[in-house]
């Protein structure tokens, strides 16, 4: 099925996947949102709203919570929001399906340092591929807030399928066959967040946020390229879009994490007081182990990665930044 009367189910009801179920339910029969605590299903079919995840946004009453993996499975599709070291245990649990699966998770698989769309056509080599990212908070998107973000698709001929189904008065896709670009923003985004984060808790100034910023899309770019994404895909929606958002705002759960490192707090305290998940975290060594490995120089990265282990403070991480030998900007 295409279009309008293709059945859509969401994996996954934290914010972000409580979000998308809201904005993607409008002209739908129903819609089913697979939430993993049974609570929140209740919460959701009784209440029509998340009040765990996404307080304070009345669900529209055709989004169905389940558990039932079977009448997820038999959606035409289906987008995946789960944490993005949980997407391949997520495909492997799913049943048998044909739906088009759009993966809405940002990060690198940490066991292996495969993209999320290499896990997915790993597990899942028969299923067509999406990938959706860009600059969005959940609880601006669930409020019809203007919106717009990439779909990146294998094929022209699966975005001419999904973009009528995606796209709504207030969300707005931009189609590219970028997939690996589109993943690629996402995911080093998170880690740079963090460092922003850490520029505000620690009162550096907005010069030197705005420099973090700047500096970190040049890493972006270099390790994208290394990894076969386009340059113009990550000066988009996906890559820089999301990176500018994420990286000045306490609605980032980034940002957040960052700006508590900045004040002082341990990463142990911070990561453990969170009911949400910040997939910086996750990526940062990640994203530094396979960067050393493909020879791509990332200082900020390492700087995060050095906050978060523990291993330095703000004072000694700015400090060695800032002693870097001085270069020309393309570098």
């Amino acid at each position: 099925m295409t279009g309008i009367h293709a059945k859509i189910g969401v994996i996954g009801a934290g914010a972000w996947g409580t979000a998308l179920a809201q904005v993607l339910s409008e002209g739908q029969d129903q819609l089913l949102l697979w939430a993993r605590e049974p609570e929140i299903v209740d919460q959701i079919n009784q209440s029509h709203e998340n009040k765990t995840f996404l307080p304070g946004h009345r669900l529209r009453e055709n989004i169905r919570a389940t558990q039932d993996w079977d009448a997820i499975a038999a959606c035409d599709i289906l987008l995946l929001v789960t944490p993005a070291q949980h997407l391949r245990a997520t495909l492997q649990t799913l049943p048998k399906t044909n739906a088009s699966l759009i993966l809405c998770c940002k990060g690198i698989e940490a066991q292996s340092q495969m993209l999320l769309s290499e896990v997915a056509r790993q597990v899942r080599p028969d299923n067509p591929l999406a990938i959706l990212s860009g600059p969005t908070f959940a609880h601006e998107v669930a409020q019809g807030l203007p919106t717009a973000l990439t779909l990146a698709c294998e094929s022209e001929t699966l975005w001419d399928k999904l973009n009528p189904l995606i796209a709504k008065p207030s969300f707005r896709p931009y189609y590219s066959d970028d997939v690996a670009g589109a993943e690629i923003g996402g995911a080093v985004k998170n880690v740079l967040a963090i460092g922003c984060g850490v520029v505000d808790g620690a009162g550096l100034g907005q010069n030197a946020r705005a420099s973090l910023i700047s500096r970190g899309f040049a890493e972006m770019l270099r390790y994208g390229a290394a990894r076969g994404a386009r340059a113009d895909t990550l000066a988009g929606l996906c890559g820089l879009g999301d990176l500018v958002l994420t990286c000045s705002s306490t609605s980032s759960r980034n940002f957040s994490l960052g700006k508590g490192l900045g004040e002082g707090i341990s990463a142990i305290t911070l990561l453990s007081d969170r009911k949400t998940v910040a997939e910086g975290a996750s990526t940062a060594p990640v994203l530094q182990q396979d960067a050393r490995a493909r020879q791509v120089d990332m200082p900020i990265v390492d700087a995060v990665c050095a906050l978060l282990a523990g291993k330095a403070d703000v004072q000694s991480v700015v400090t060695q930044l800032m002693k870097r030998p001085l270069v020309s900007e393309s570098r």
